[in-house]
Parts: C-alpha cells; structure tokens; sequence
C-alpha cells in the first residue's frame, strides 16, 4: 500500500513525495516505529514498519504533529524588547516568528491585548499595527509558521468594545476571549503577593503601591458589567470560540457558562476547574506552569489539575517551546498516568481542534503534513525538523 502511494505520486507528474521513514510516529493514540508520506502538503499514508528505500531516515527520532498554540503574548514582548522601548513592528514579527517556530509550534493564536486594567494607553495604540504587520508577513511568505490572532479583551478598559469591533472582523481573528486583571479578584488574588512583584520590579513603597491598587479597584470594578457583554454579543455574532480568562471563583465560571463560553483559560484555582468540567467547558492550562513546577501567580498548578483530568489543553502563554517540554515532562511522570500520545493531544489535536482547525493537529491520512522532528537527550527534547504544509522550514 505504501509503496503504491509513492509509486502512484511519482507517476502523476508532480514533485516527488516527502518520505520519512524509521521514525517513532506519535499518533492520536498511539506510537508506530515506521513510515510516513507527504504530497502537495498532506499526510498520504502512514505505515508501521515500512521500509522504503530512499526516505529520510529518522533513525528512531519521534515523529510529532507540529504544536497549535492557542495563546501566546509573545509578539508584544518583541515589540517592547524593554521597558518602553518600542522595536519595528515588522522586525518584531520576525523575531517573534524565529521563536514560536524554534519551539516547534507550526500554528499560532497570537495573543494581542484589547484595553488594559492600567493607564497605559500605548497598548490601544500598538494593537492596530500588530495585526496590520502581522497580515502583509504572511501574505509574503515571510513567516515561517502560520499565525492567526487571539484578541485578549480587558473588560475594565471602557474603550474595549470599541477596539474589538475595530479588528475583529480582520481575517486572521480566530479567537476571543474576556479577561479582567483588577488586583485581588481573579489572577492576582493574592495581593501581598501582588505587591511584593511591584515593589521587586520597581522599588516603590508598599504603601504607595497599596493605595494604587485601591484607588484603581474602586474606580473600575463597575465597568465590566457592561463591557464583558458587549465583547461577547461581538464574538458570538462572528462565530468565534470564547474563552474566559483566569477563572478563580464558581460564579467567575457560571458567569461564562451562562454567556455561552465554552472554554476556560487557566483557571486560577481548582474549584473553578472542576466548575469548568461540571459545565462541559475545555479547560486551558499554562505550559510554563508545568515546567516551572507550579504558577507564576501563586495559583493552583497545572499538575494538580491533570491529576483530576481538568485540563484538555496547554498553551505555551509566554514562553513558546514550553509546551513541547510540558508533553515530555507529563508523558515521563508516571504519577500522572499520561503516555505520550496523550500528552502531545493537548498541545496539537486538542487545541487546533478547539480553534475549530480540523485540517491539523494529528498524523493521519488527508491531514495537513504539519510535522516535527524531535530527538531527546537527558530528558530534554529537542527539535530537528520542522515542516508546514510538506516544506520543510526549520
């Protein structure tokens, strides 16, 4: 059968086929030691045990789709390398692009920012020309993954509605979700902890940075009971996938039930998550919190969560290879009880299909040959290959 597809390819008059072979194919739900074929940018056969002479030897390396980040805020950090600092936008992309790719991501949701819970107003004004750059690079064949964007929505910024109605008919807007990043109510509920992160990062007063956060808490606490609906009668009229941002309470979950959300992003505690499979919602966790052994934020960690089976996606959120460690490191923790293919799922199959991509996220027949080639040394997995669509582009 392998040897027809190839032979059948070759006779068609087009470009000879990609074929990998001696490679440990990550499936859905299992691992084959064998052969994979590409043509015109789709997996045509996929054999376990084939032989073919001339394929690409993997010599046993793992063959894995390419990863589907759901959320990353990895752009902005290349178009303010610094504090203030503002990079070219199309430079930034790029930068951004060599990243996402080098850490075997091959579709990324790039998370922008839609109003902020601060002042700052430079956000508002970075958001337009970020998708702009983002839209003539791709249509270039500039970048080297494919990028689509996740519009993070502020509800306590009145000026929320506005800029999301302003993008969110772009083509490359796929996602929404609805976040609100007031002190003490959802990510940083802990506001000792909040504090003592400002004072690190800027030497202020526990005092003065105390009565900021009350003086912001009070003046914007009202103003998502009007712009959280808003940004959801905007998603829903488009048809596109919601998604409730840094969950912590039951009523922050039921909140997003009741307005049609199907997905809970990093959840910050697990009643929330257990609230969240209690209402048939996916359950987004953060890749890094996984390697780190826990939450930047002082939240629930994600592998508490796995041990419930409260999470069906990761997302590489700011660091971009994360989740190909996080696959590796849940696969190899025998208390968790995750083999491989299961552990790669939530970073390819899982997500792409909660973006409402069924074209990828999976080796098998007629999907796209979005694949990467991964060795491991120590316990550390490293990529080798990538390729999207059959072209091989790192």
């Amino acid at each position: 059968m392998l040897m027809n597809a190839i032979s059948e390819s070759r006779g068609s008059g087009e470009k000879t086929p990609l074929v990998i072979g001696n490679a440990r194919i990550v499936l859905a739900d299992d691992i084959v030691h064998g052969t994979v074929v590409v043509e015109d940018g789709q997996i045509v056969s996929v054999e376990a045990g084939s032989q073919v002479a001339g394929a690409l030897d993997f010599g046993g390396d793992y063959l894995l789709p390419g990863l589907v980040d759901i959320h990353t805020d990895h752009f902005e950090k290349h178009v303010y390398p610094r504090p203030h600092v503002r990079w070219d936008y199309m430079r930034a992309a790029l930068s951004h692009d060599a990243q996402i790719i080098g850490g075997g991501v091959t579709t990324v949701f790039d998370s922008l920012c839609v109003g902020v819970s601060s002042e700052d107003s430079e956000r508002a004004e970075i958001l337009g020309p970020m998708i702009d750059v983002l839209e003539r690079a791709q249509a270039a064949g500039m970048l080297r993954a494919e990028h689509f964007i996740h519009l993070r929505c502020e509800v306590v910024d009145p000026r929320t509605p506005e800029l999301t109605a302003a993008h969110i008919n772009r083509p490359l807007v796929r996602v929404v979700s609805v976040m609100e990043h007031l002190p003490g109510i959802r990510q940083s509920r802990d506001i000792a902890q909040y504090v003592n992160r400002l004072q690190k990062a800027g030497g202020e007063s526990e005092a003065v940075i105390r009565d900021r956060i009350a003086q912001m808490v009070a003046e914007k606490s009202d103003i998502g009971r009007t712009v959280r609906p808003e940004v959801v009668a905007l998603a829903r009229a488009r048809g596109l996938p919601l998604l409730s941002h840094d969950d912590t309470d039951i009523e922050h979950v039921d909140l997003a039930a009741d307005e049609g959300v199907a997905i809970s992003e990093f959840p910050c505690t697990l009643e929330a998550a257990r609230e969240a499979r209690a209402r048939s919602m996916l359950i987004v966790g953060g890749a890094p919190n996984i390697v780190r052994g826990g939450s930047q934020s002082g939240n629930v960690a994600v592998r508490e969560l796995l041990e419930e089976g409260l999470i069906d996606i990761l997302a590489s959120d700011y660091v971009p290879r994360s989740m190909l460690d996080a696959a590796f490191l849940i696969a190899n923790d025998p208390a968790l009880a995750y083999a491989l293919p299961d552990a790669v799922r939530l970073v390819t199959k899982a997500p792409a299909e909660a973006a409402g991509l069924s074209d990828r996220g999976e080796i098998a027949t007629d999907k796209r040959a979005d694949l990467i080639r991964v060795g491991v040394h120590d316990g550390h997995p490293f990529l080798k290959a990538v390729w999207r669509e059959g072209h091989r582009v790192a």
